[in-house]
């Protein structure tokens, strides 16, 4: 099959931008063939520094297609039939054989009334009489035509996150100054300029050349296919697949350390962030002076990743070790030694500064920056950090309390938590917030578990980023993410479809994998409404009456109802109720991705209240109990005994759960009703004790008596009165369903 192949040439595109703009490309031509009607076969993107490449095979040439178009009726108008007729290509000329034909249509049979070399017009008997058809044929059309034509415009399309204007001559934008376009199909030069008008395109025209390596290989070169391409590059000091600069970078680094008792500290992210900078990946080593080997290994990997995209080693004991690898872009002729040392004079720079930074702020206490935060802005609608600070300070005291841990140190750790963000070394490396604090806490004499928790009070900050594990970290990492939740949720800054700018979705997971993880049992009902009754406005002060006044209504328009024994004012419970709401949706996102039933967490919900890891533990025991045979049955006689009660509610309901003993008239209703008795208080008492296992057992033992009652029983009697306490009897039965689980929300 023909190649097409398309490089497009450039000044050094970021490399945060290589593999979208790759993707791009390649749904920007798949999309412009499929509408040709040309299916590529094949089709691969490469990106590097300087160039994105697409090859793909695909026919010499479109297939012709046939098409046919309803016209009028041949008695309409003559405006109509002259207007069809333009459509197609045919003049009024036709007119005397479409008035000739009118009437001789028979039913199943076409009636040819005239014939062109694309164009066949012929009449058809419809049920409401006849009617005129076109019969037009495309012709074929050759795939290099067609790419001339619409390549141009996939490349002012081109989405860039940024991109630029340069030169003055033209309007054409790219991420950086697009130098060269190699366009070929089936060996060939596919013609076609940018010039759109009396806009020039700056010139750019497509061609068979592109160009190699800047410094070690210059100038251009005509190639003649991909592999011709690819050949050519390679003896030209260009890798163009970043799969393989990426291994080059990774291999070559590793073999370095290996060399010197050491490895690299993993990090693919920085690994893929090398190889979209360099086309000729080159590893080196470099050494760190000793003196700054007593730097937090922390702050100096982030020091030579950020400022440098240098890699970080490590000993075998975990330890840092006096190492950094790099990834040049040049084989230079005295083995790299010039260039690791100009990186070693680099970095003895970023590491003083670090350095000063480090040692200005250890002459006082941590505790000392917390003024500073009084002028912090948090948010414009939350106040300041240190306002926030005293907000987590008494939020942790009371999660710590709630989850045994010692509420003390929490409370310390929690007043400690934000400190470092005003002291210079964090202003400088944002990056390392928490990390720094913990260092500088351990320096003070604080508590261990003082200082960890400053540590860990972020994490979790990713889907790989471990949870906190110790008792005052969980309360303090809880009380950022609740405190962060409540403030921009009553704030009405809560996250749309199109973006989340706050991180409140990854809070409402942190949380959720802090509580799973660790086998937490918390109400978050309470912690969340302790977490908003935190703010001062949001407890009917006059400062901000609206705040958190839109997720109470909403939780309220839901059917929520205020807890009377509740230590939180009506409002504050509502609020609570309507975040609780996001994070179960959360959570079911969370099952979704895991595989796991999310169904089942839906039907466990409305009774499960908000105790997260209490709720896993039903939706799992109710997993189990529908998987049996009992379960399936009770599902299938759920929804039976539901939707005799919707329709008959909508008559003369809603019919109240309650039986008259008198009136059980047969043995299946008399069965169904002792063995509600039963199950009724027994799966009620199970589930007070949190015995989910024998709640289901409860409900199973149902399955006999509901299945012959169905089978015997006529539940819309002639008799009013017996229709009225059967559909008690059912309304009965969904009552007892309906405290363990929703069955109506289970799929399937």
């Amino acid at each position: 099959m023909p190649e097409l192949l398309l490089e497009l040439f450039s000044e050094e595109i970021p490399a945060r931008m290589q593999a979208r703009a790759a993707e791009d490309l390649a749904r920007l031509v798949g999309e412009a063939l499929k509408a040709a009607g040309l299916q590529a076969e094949g089709l691969k993107t490469l990106y590097g520094p300087r160039r994105l490449t697409l090859v793909a095979g695909l026919p010499a040439a479109t297939a012709p297609v046939e098409e046919e178009l309803a016209g009028p009726a041949p008695e309409a108008p003559e405006r109509a039939l002259t207007g069809f007729l333009g459509k197609v290509g045919l003049d009024e000329a036709v007119l005397p054989a479409i008035r000739a034909a009118a009437g001789k249509a028979e039913a199943g049979a076409d009636l040819a009334v005239h014939a062109a070399d694309s164009v066949t017009l012929v009449l058809k008997r419809e049920k409401k009489g006849e009617k005129l058809f076109a019969r037009v044929v495309k012709p074929s059309v050759p795939t290099g035509e067609l790419l001339a034509r619409h390549l141009p415009d996939i490349l002012r399309k081109m989405p860039w996150p940024k991109s630029m204007r340069w030169g003055g001559t033209s309007n054409f934008v790219w991420v950086r100054p697009l130098k060269r376009i190699l366009c070929l199909f089936d060996g060939a030069v596919v013609p076609f300029s940018l010039a759109l008008g009396d806009d020039n395109g700056h010139g750019l025209a497509s061609s068979d050349r592109t160009e190699g390596h800047r410094i070690l290989s210059p100038g251009d070169f005509a190639v003649h296919n991909f592999s011709d391409y690819a050949t050519q590059l390679a003896a030209k000091h260009v890798v163009i697949d970043p799969v393989e600069r990426a291994r080059r970078v990774r291999e070559g680094v590793a073999a370095l350390a290996a060399a010197e008792g050491v490895e690299v500290v993993p990090d693919e992210g920085l690994v893929a962030e090398v190889a979209g900078l360099v086309e000729w990946p080159v590893p080196l080593l470099g050494r760190i002076d000793d003196a700054f080997m007593d730097l937090p290994p922390e702050l100096m990997r982030t020091t030579m990743r950020v400022n440098q995209r240098y890699f970080a080693l490590r000993r075998p004991d975990g330890s840092a070790a006096p190492y950094f690898a790099l990834a040049s872009n040049i084989a230079a002729i005295d083995g790299g030694k010039a260039v690791a040392a100009g990186n070693e004079r680099v970095l003895r720079a970023r590491l003083s500064d670090a350095r000063f930074f480090w040692d200005l702020d250890r002459k006082q206490p941590l505790e000392a920056f917390l003024p500073k935060l009084e002028s912090v802005v948090f948010h414009a609608k939350l106040g300041t950090q240190g306002q926030r600070v005293a907000r987590l300070e008494r939020l942790a005291r009371f999660l710590a309390q709630k989850l045994g841990a010692d509420a003390g140190l929490a409370a310390r750790a929690a007043k400690l938590a934000k400190a470092d963000l005003a002291t210079g070394l964090v202003g400088e490396f944002p990056e390392l917030q928490g990390i720094i604090g913990r260092y500088y806490a351990v320096k003070d004499g604080e508590d261990p578990r003082v200082a960890e928790a400053i540590a860990a009070h972020y994490r979790p900050a990713g889907p790989g980023d471990a949870v906190p594990s110790e008792p005052v970290a969980i309360a303090v990492a809880l009380a950022d993410k609740l405190d962060q939740l409540a403030g921009f949720f009553a704030a009405d800054e809560r996250p749309t479809g199109s973006g989340d700018p706050f991180a409140l979705r990854r809070a409402a997971l942190g949380v959720i994998r802090i509580l799973r993880e660790n086998g937490l049992r918390l109400d978050l009902s309470d912690a969340l409404a302790e977490a908003f009754f935190g703010y001062p406005q949001a407890v009917g002060s006059t400062a901000n009456p609206e705040f958190g006044l839109a997720v109470a209504q909403e939780a309220m328009k839901a059917g929520f109802q205020p807890d009377p024994k509740s230590d939180h004012p009506p409002m504050v419970a509502a609020f609570a109720a309507g975040l609780l709401d996001f994070l179960a949706d959360r959570l079911r996102v969370q099952l979704r991705a895991e595989g796991e039933r999310h169904d089942v967490l839906a039907a466990v919900l409305p009774g499960g209240g908000a105790d997260l890891v209490r709720l896993l533990a039903r939706a799992s025991a109710l997993r189990a109990f529908l998987e049996g045979e009992d379960g399936a049955n009770l599902l299938a006689a759920s929804r039976r005994a539901a939707n005799i009660l919707r329709i008959e509610d909508k008559k003369d309901g809603p019919h109240a759960a309650a039986t008259d003993a008198a009136l059980l008239k047969t043995a299946p209703e008399q069965a169904l009703s002792a063995a509600l008795d039963i199950a009724l208080p027994e799966a009620r008492a199970a589930l007070a004790a949190e015995d989910d296992t024998t709640a289901m057992a409860a409900l199973a033992r149902l399955r006999a008596p509901v299945d012959a009652f169905f089978v015997d029983t006529v539940v819309n009697d002639a008799d009013p009165a017996l229709r009225r306490n059967r559909l008690g009897l059912l309304a009965r039965l969904r009552a007892a369903i309906d405290q363990v689980a929703d069955f109506s929300k289970i799929e399937g």
